[in-house]
């Protein structure tokens, strides 16, 4: 297994690659030269190679860094340097401590940063072979994963954690970080810094330069003062980050912020994926990461993950109905049921031992069955608690199996000797009912068709879908036009003839099995298709996972754009919905044969008014794929007329109508307020109360509600920010605050009272404040400058102060 590869630096089509101790190979991809060499120098090493990097601009020049933590070093016409340079501490020892990261600086030809998992990073010169800079991080426990060097900015590199996702901004000058955000919980896969920032929309604006005349008259700025650490301004660039659990984002150095990030993710080929049984927003998707992810369709986001590493996930299965649990199955280690809410493993089967399961079966007729099949022969049938119920032996591996739709006591299965069985699980038996031969490869995935009592179709490595008859005891059909092993299959569930097959040519292929006719064949992925899924309720939105490590969404509409039309023009119900049969013969147009169909013409028929406009809402939402069918009617609801209180609760998520917009914002803001922190707080990564208020504040704001923005800061202690604003509700508000402050600082004895009673006018407050205190000429400073008439104390109002004010001359001469 090469450890490392990389382009190398002299043409633009060889590939430098090396692994455990060399040598370093030169694989020439085109060209009269093509082929592939050994390097004359780089082999032989005396431990193994982490990782190599060419120098940018110094030809021919490469570093090795490798797992007892030395460099080697080579450039043509000089001596080369085998392991050297490793870390002090390591001297004498025989400890390993690995490369982790290694860089060239771009502005010098000898400079290199280098990073060990336990001994940080180091500056080093290459050619006198000394460490000019050792970094020190702020805790012992950080070690450093990736690091790259910031092009805009000389000096600047940043580095990323392996343990936790912080990344460290650092100039080469100073030994400790300059800075430090924490972007995620898991730690760094990679860094990468862009060399010139992403394009900016850009927007005409006024120009910028007009009016800003200085003259000799204008008030001076002073500089800010900085910290040592501002004295390095954060270098100005975007680094791509690649985290651990699959997370991809690009984050904006100077802005401190996410320009994109993508939180979670599949690092690996996905195996399987299958919407939730009672919610056709959520998908899960199983993989040979280790882990099981579900998605939110509409946001394409992972809303959830399975605990910890499994292995690799072959296969997983929703438990029926609103269960919230998720079967997966594992190249090693059997069986799990993962409940997903609760976020941790409830149950495990072993019974296949440490042979790969390829596919688990929940039974949606009966939610205490669970079927496995594995590479050890066995199609296993369990109840939930782990009680086997029948154990099916096959002559080899079985790969795939799925329960009858219409018989909870059927189940199919595939298997390598090339054969599709029946099993009828009623009888104590352990012969299969029926075996379909005709493949001329070993068989992946069996599935029953939903709409065709004994139909069921089977993909082979040997690039063909076959369609059997149970009932015939046949094999009704051949599709034909895969060039490689079929995987994902997927029966629609309203088109009786529509089949979907994924395969390791990289396509996905739409059939009309009543010709055997391929209706459509999708390129886009960029490997293997491994599984096919739609929900029974959105039958026209397909899902697909591959090796490429991507979940894609289709929509089939198009394949049925006659029926569209047909709903649209409110054709009779015979032209919509129809039976299998009418269904099925050739040349038929496309009819919905399925129960969500059929549920929606019974509910239309149940209708006595504003029939036209459900109807479109149903079947618009059957129809249409995720991400805002139902956002658009609950506005067509709104611009209808329709009363507020029939509004779901998620519409303040979605596209609001205007004259909503105010009103959910008040109360998000209000809910944000009241929320009371329980005994724990909210839970890690919930926000802090000081975020929900600020939150709150700036919505308040927002709105025009300046006093309930003033009072939010005063929760939060930011008097000056809310007394700067105030006059904007009134001088009577104004002057209130300021009093209130006053008394604040009073109690707490601070001279910072002064300023607040002066500009209130509260002399005698600030006389007794200086009195208790003894400082007596302080107070009496005071008392005659507003006897003297200098300290207003009726700011807030026109109307002239009358004499019960208790402020008047007479009391500041007393």
């Amino acid at each position: 297994m090469p450890a490392s590869l990389s382009w190398c630096w002299n043409s633009g089509d060889a590939v430098a690659f090396v692994s455990h101790r060399g040598p370093l190979y030169i694989w020439t991809i085109s060209g009269a030269d093509s082929g592939v060499a050994v390097h004359k120098e780089a082999h032989s090493f005396l431990s193994d190679i982490c990782l190599f990097r060419w120098h940018p601009r110094k030809k021919g020049k490469v570093v090795f860094g490798h797992t007892d933590g030395s460099l080697s070093i080579f450039q043509p016409g000089c001596k080369s340097q085998k392991h050297v340079l490793r870390p002090e501490s390591l001297e004498g020892t025989d400890e390993e401590d690995p490369v982790t990261a290694l860089e060239w600086d771009p502005l010098s030809t000898d400079y290199l940063l280098v990073a060990n998992l336990h001994n940080g990073i180091r500056l080093v010169d290459s050619e006198s072979l000394s460490c000019i800079t050792t970094f020190s991080f702020p805790s012992a426990a950080a070690s450093v994963q990736c690091l790259a060097w910031v092009p805009t900015a000389p000096g600047m590199f940043i580095t990323g954690d392996s343990q936790v996702g912080v990344l460290r901004v650092w100039n080469v000058s100073k030994t400790t970080p300059i800075d430090n955000f924490k972007l995620k919980k898991t730690g760094f896969h990679a860094l990468h810094v862009l060399n010139s920032p992403p394009k900016k929309k850009t927007f005409l604006a006024q120009s910028p330069t007009k009016n800003h005349h200085i003259s000799s008259t204008s008030e001076a700025v002073p500089p800010p003062t900085l910290t040592q650490n501002q004295a390095f301004s954060l270098p100005p660039g975007h680094a791509v980050c690649c985290f651990m659990d699959g997370g991809v984002g690009l984050y904006d150095m100077g802005a401190k912020k996410w320009d994109f990030l993508r939180d979670l993710g599949h690092i690996e080929t996905i195996f399987d994926c299958k919407f939730k049984p009672d919610d056709p927003n959520l998908l899960a998707t199983a993989s040979f990461d280790g882990t099981i992810k579900v998605w939110d369709i509409n946001t394409l986001t992972a809303v959830y993950t399975s605990p910890g590493n499994e292995g690799v996930i072959y296969s997983l299965s929703w438990a029926p109905g609103d269960l919230n649990c998720i079967a997966g199955a594992t190249s090693r280690n059997g069986g799990f049921i993962w409940d997903v809410k609760k976020g941790k493993m409830i149950t495990r089967f072993n019974e296949h031992g440490k042979n790969g399961i390829f596919c688990i079966s929940w039974s949606h007729k009966d939610s205490k069955r669970i079927a496995t099949c594995s590479g050890d022969g066995f199609c296993i049938i369990r109840t939930i608690d782990g009680k086997i119920l029948h154990k099916y032996k096959h002559p080899s591996a079985v790969f795939g199996c799925d329960w009858s739709q219409n018989n909870k006591d059927m189940i199919a299965t595939g298997c390598e000797d090339k054969n599709v069985r029946v099993y009828y699980l009623a009888t104590s038996s352990d012969q299969p009912l029926k075996v379909f031969t005709g493949h001329t490869a070993k068989v992946f995935h069996v599935r029953w068709s939903p709409l065709r009592e004994g139909i069921l179709c089977s993909g082979s490595d040997d690039g063909t879908v076959r369609i059997w008859d149970y009932t015939q005891d046949a094999c009704i059909n051949v599709l034909s036009g895969h060039t490689a092993p079929v995987r994902g299959l997927m029966w629609n569930t309203e088109i009786p003839y529509l089949l979907i097959s994924g395969s390791w040519d990289y396509t996905i292929r739409v059939w009309d099995t009543r010709d055997g006719t391929c209706l459509d064949t999708v390129y886009d992925h960029g490997a293997d298709v491994y599984g096919l899924t739609c929900h029974p309720n959105r039958p026209f939105t397909m899902a697909s996972c591959s090796r490429d490590s991507t979940v894609r969404l289709w929509s089939l509409t198009p394949l049925i754009s006659p029926l569209q039309i047909n709903i649209l023009a409110d054709r009779p119900w015979e032209e919509i919905i129809g039976n299998t049969d009418r269904a099925m013969e050739p040349g038929a147009p496309p009819l919905l044969c399925g129960k969500v169909s059929r549920d929606i013409k019974q509910e239309v028929d149940k209708l006595s008014n504003n029939l036209r406009s459900k109807k479109l809402r149903w079947f618009s939402e059957c129809l249409s794929p995720p991400g805002g069918s139902k956002n658009l009617w609950d506005l067509v609801a709104v611009l209808k007329g329709q009363d507020d209180s029939l509004l779901p609760q998620n519409y303040c998520k979605g596209i609001m109508h205007m004259r909503h917009l105010v009103r959910f914002k008040t109360s998000k803001a209000q809910e944000l307020t009241t929320v009371k922190m329980s005994k724990f707080g909210g839970g890690i990564g919930a926000p802090s109360k000081e975020e929900r208020l600020k939150e709150a504040a700036e919505i308040h704001l927002r709105l025009g509600q300046i006093q309930r923005y003033c009072e939010l800061l005063v929760e939060l202690g930011e008097w000056d920010k809310a007394l700067s604003v105030a006059p904007g509700v009134s001088m009577k508000y104004w002057k209130k605050l300021m009093q209130r402050r006053a008394s604040q600082l009073i109690e707490e004895e601070n001279d910072d009272v002064i300023p607040y009673c002066i500009a209130t006018g509260d002399v005698k407050k600030l006389v007794n404040f200086f009195t208790s205190r003894g400082q007596l000429k302080e107070a009496l400073l005071v008392a005659q400058a507003a006897c003297e008439g200098n300290i207003q104390s009726n700011h807030a109002s026109v109307t002239a102060v009358s004499p019960t004010d208790g402020n008047n001359i007479e009391d500041y001469n007393e």
